[in-house]
């Protein structure tokens, strides 16, 4: 393995990271500050990554999907992960701010992606593409700064599927139950246990290409123009 390819690792490995840590903190300070003390006092509102680490989500799933593509000798994987999910006590959240706050909570981590992917976008429009005359930090910084892009626009497109179990789901569950769609809520609950093999189906499937590859591939564009 060439330093060229460690270095690539490294910058995914830590842009990953930064993408799903802050994710599930910013769900748990938007209901910090609704009332619900419940992620502060498990010390989750942290940014050390010992507290945030998931076996499956942060270490195994995100290898597979970079290593697997890369030993077939093909291209183009995506690099998805989760962190450990932060608890919150969602009763505790609508108790003091309705559904509203409900699905601020929910969309907290969405739009955290959102947002450092669109300032990783201005920053790769005032960075050079590296050369060999570059130093291996300018190099990491850039890939760095590239994968954040990346990364953070391929997770807020998937949060913001309505998937049982996803930020979407939860958000679509309280938007119903705000308007008093019942039904929906209750398909929404008795089908979350199922979120992930719909998410793996579309992951194996031709419809990543639809529900993931072209809005991803939309997104990343317009915000680099």
């Amino acid at each position: 393995m060439e330093l060229l390819d460690i270095i690539k690792i490294a910058a995914a490995v830590v842009a990953l990271a930064i993408a799903i840590i802050g994710h599930e903190i910013m769900h748990g300070w938007v209901a910090y500050m609704y009332g619900d003390m419940t992620a502060k006092n498990a010390g989750r509102l942290t940014i050390n990554p010992l507290s945030h680490i998931d076996l499956v989500g942060t270490i195994i799933v995100p290898a597979a999907l970079y290593f697997i593509p890369m030993l077939l000798g093909t291209e183009g994987g995506i690099l998805f992960g989760w962190a450990k999910p932060v608890p919150i006590n969602m009763f505790k959240v609508v108790e003091r701010g309705g559904y509203n706050a409900a699905m601020q909570v929910d969309l907290a981590g969405i739009v955290y992606n959102f947002t450092l992917a669109a300032f990783a976008a201005i920053g790769l429009t005032v960075m050079h593409t590296p050369t060999v005359a570059d130093s291996m930090f300018y190099i990491f910084s850039y890939i760095l700064v590239y994968q954040l892009l990346i990364i953070n626009v391929v997770l807020g497109v998937f949060n913001s599927l309505p998937i049982p179990q996803f930020d979407g789901g939860h958000f679509v569950t309280h938007l119903a139950l705000k308007h008093k769609v019942y039904k929906v809520a209750e398909f929404y609950n008795k089908y979350e246990r199922y979120g992930m093999i719909i998410v793996l189906v579309i992951l194996m499937t031709p419809l990543n290409k639809f529900f993931i590859f072209m809005p991803v591939q939309y997104i990343i564009n317009l915000l680099l123009s």
